[in-house]
């Protein structure tokens, strides 16, 4: 049985690009899309599709809201919502209307099948490490030694290990120790959640 999938936004490029990355998937069936608040409804009432890609800025209507609403007529249909902003607010707002996902739309096509493969299960999918990182941190700031500050932005730089030591002028074994002490600070996979992280919490510009 297929996934049917529903976008709503208001942007045809995004549609396009995610019908582009989604449609040959044998397990998504791309059923429509609306591109206000409105359509959408109006589409719910003839068809109930499994999972709604849903921006939260709509021009009818916040996304927010609108999950909302969809939620309590239609509450078969899973939404997950769309953004280009991994604020903590906005995920809240999303998941306390009832929305059973997060995705940004710079996700990758994996992550995008993966949110929609999970959400199709009953579970829930926070997108981006980084959403997922800034839920459990949120209540816990975390504190970084001048050292460590130090490290992050240069590794936010783009350098290297090697590069990092020779600037500080201390040994590699000793900067890959403060790698290793930032990721588990910010409970970050790879380097490249570690700055995403550390510039949503303004620890870095």
């Amino acid at each position: 049985m297929k996934i049917k999938v529903f976008i709503t936004d208001d942007h045809y490029m995004v549609i396009e690009g995610i019908h582009s990355l989604l449609q040959h998937e044998s397990t998504i069936e791309m059923v429509g899309h609306a591109m206000n608040a409105a359509s959408c409804l109006a589409y719910l009432e003839q068809n109930l599709p499994d999972i709604i890609l849903m921006d939260i800025g709509l021009p009818d209507k916040s996304g927010i809201d609108l999950c909302q609403e969809v939620k309590e007529k239609f509450p078969s249909v899973f939404v997950i919502g769309l953004s280009t902003f991994n604020q903590q607010s906005f995920i809240e707002k999303m998941m306390n209307n009832g929305a059973s996902g997060y995705v940004l739309k710079n996700a990758t096509q994996d992550e995008l099948l993966e949110a929609i493969t999970t959400v199709a299960h009953g579970k829930t999918y926070l997108s981006f490490e980084a959403g997922k990182t800034l839920q459990r941190i949120k209540n816990n700031p975390i504190v970084l030694t001048r050292r460590e500050k130090e490290v992050l932005e240069l590794i936010a730089e783009g350098m290297t290990n090697n590069e990092i030591a020779a600037k500080l002028f201390v040994g590699t074994t000793t900067v890959d120790t403060h790698r290793k002490n930032l990721l588990t600070k910010f409970e970050a996979k790879n380097t490249a959640t570690l700055i995403r992280v550390a510039v949503q919490m303004q620890i870095i510009d």
